[in-house]
C-alpha cells in the first residue's frame, strides 16, 4: 500500500511509545518506575469531575459549535484576563481537543510549502513534525545550556528570511523547564515586530512554576506583539485534565481564528461537549488544586535534584517550570538512546531519552510521579551507577 509522503516522515512520539512500552511491561509483572510521563499523578479535582457527571445527566451529550461553547469561551476570555492581563473576546478564541490539537491547526492554516517555522531547541518532540506535516520546514535553533536552554536574540536574527513565517516560543518548556524573563520576551518580540512574522506562544505549562520565577506570555508586552501572537494553552496540566482532551487558542486575527474553525469543523468537529462544561467547571470554579499539585511539585524537584547531585553520571540545570528535569549525561560517548535502554533493562527504570526533543546528550526525568517513587527510582540509578 502507497502511503502519503507527508506521513511516511512523521516519527513516533517517543513519550507516548515509552509510556505505553511501560505500562506493558507493569502489566506482564515488571516492577518498574517510571520517570517519562508527560502528564501531572494527580486525580482531576471532585468539583471538575461533578461537572462533567451532571452535563452528562442532564444530557449535554450532542454537538456544539465546532469552535466550542460560548460559555467555555467567555471564561477562557476571563482567565486571559485575569492571569495574563491579555483581553480577548470570545469571537477569538478556538477550543480544540488538547492543546496539541491547537497547534496542529495553527500551523495547519498557516504554512504553505517550503514555508520555515523557526523552533528553539531542545524542544517539545512533536513541534518538528507538526511543521512538516504542514509541508512547512522547521528551522531548528540550538540554545546554550549555559543560558538556561534560551533562545539567543542573534541566532534568532541571522535565522530569518523571507521564507520565515513563524517562531514557536515554550515557556515554561517541555523538556528544559526553562521560563523566559520579561527583558528576553521584549529582545525576541523586538525581533519579530522588525521581520513581521509570527509568535505561537505554547504556555501549558504557566501554573506549574517554582519560587522565584514567574510566567510572563509575550502577547501581553505590547499592543503591536500582542497582534502578532496566538497564544495556545489548556486544562491538562494546570487542573490534571490530560485525558479530557480540551486546550484553546486565542488571537484577534479574525482570519486565523476563522481558518482553523473550518479546518475544525471538517477534521474533529466540536471537542467533546462533556469535557468542555468540566473545563468550564475547572476555570470557574477553585483554583486551590493548582497551588496543591504546584507545593507537592516543589517538593519533588527540590529533592531529586539533590539526588541527582550525588550522582556522576548525570548533571542538570534546575527546572523553573514544568515537572521535568533535562539532564545532561556525564559519561562520553554514552548516548541518550543507549542510556535509556540500559536503565530499562538493568535497572527497572523508564527514562525518556531526548534525541526527538534535540539532543542525543540528554534525559528527561519528569517527576510527575509520587516522592516514593522518586526515591526509589533515584536509588536504583545510584546503584546502577556504582556497577
Amino acid at each position: 500500500m502507497q502511503l502519503s509522503s507527508r506521513i511516511k516522515g512523521v516519527k513516533e512520539s517517543v513519550t507516548l511509545g515509552l509510556s505505553a512500552r511501560a505500562k506493558r511491561l507493569k502489566a506482564e509483572g515488571a516492577n518498574l518506575i517510571d520517570f517519562s510521563a508527560g502528564e501531572p499523578d494527580f486525580d482531576t479535582p471532585v468539583h471538575i469531575k461533578e461537572a462533567a457527571i451532571k452535563a452528562i445527566r442532564e444530557g449535554f451529550t450532542k454537538y456544539t459549535p465546532a469552535s466550542g461553547i460560548e460559555k467555555l469561551k467567555e471564561a477562557i476570555c476571563k482567565k486571559f484576563k485575569r492571569d495574563n492581563n491579555l483581553q480577548y473576546s470570545p469571537s477569538q478564541i478556538i477550543v480544540s481537543c488538547g492543546a496539541k490539537h491547537s497547534l496542529y491547526n495553527i500551523l495547519q492554516v498557516l504554512c504553505q510549502k517550503d514555508d520555515e517555522v523557526i523552533i528553539p531547541s531542545p524542544y517539545w518532540l512533536s513541534y518538528p513534525e507538526m511543521v512538516r506535516l504542514s509541508e512547512a520546514r522547521p528551522v531548528i535553533l540550538d540554545c546554550d545550556e549555559a543560558n538556561d536552554f534560551k533562545l539567543d536574540v542573534g541566532s534568532l536574527k541571522s535565522s530569518i528570511n523571507n521564507k520565515t513565517r513563524l517562531i514557536i516560543l515554550n515557556s515554561p518548556s517541555n523538556p528544559t523547564g526553562c521560563v523566559y524573563t520579561k527583558d528576553e520576551l521584549e529582545a525576541i518580540a523586538e525581533i519579530v515586530l522588525n521581520n513581521n512574522i509570527l509568535v505561537v506562544s505554547d504556555e501549558i505549562y504557566e501554573k506549574i512554576i517554582y519560587k522565584g520565577f514567574k510566567h510572563i506570555s509575550i502577547a501581553s508586552l505590547n499592543k503591536e506583539i500582542f497582534e502578532q501572537t496566538i497564544v495556545v494553552n489548556g486544562v491538562s496540566k494546570s487542573f490534571s485534565m490530560t485525558g479530557w482532551r480540551i486546550g484553546y487558542l486565542a488571537t484577534p486575527k479574525k482570519e486565523i481564528v476563522e481558518a482553523v474553525s473550518n479546518l475544525q469543523s471538517h477534521s474533529t468537529s466540536n471537542p467533546t461537549s462533556i469535557s468542555q462544561m468540566a473545563s468550564l467547571a475547572a476555570l470557574e470554579g477553585d483554583k486551590g488544586c493548582i497551588e496543591e499539585m504546584n507545593t507537592e511539585f516543589q517538593r519533588r524537584r527540590d529533592y531529586i535534584l539533590n539526588r541527582i547531585k550525588a550522582l556522576k553520571l548525570l548533571s542538570c540545570r534546575p527546572p523553573m517550570g514544568s515537572f521535568y528535569l533535562f539532564c545532561r549525561i556525564g559519561k562520553k560517548g554514552l548516548q541518550a538512546a543507549k542510556l535509556a535502554e540500559r536503565l530499562l533493562d538493568e535497572a527497572k527504570v523508564v527514562v525518556v531519552p531526548c534525541e526527538a526533543f534535540g539532543s542525543g546528550r540528554h534525559i528527561r526525568l519528569s517527576f510527575a510521579t509520587s516522592l516514593e517513587n522518586i526515591k526509589e527510582g533515584m536509588d536504583r540509578i545510584k546503584r546502577w551507577e556504582r556497577q
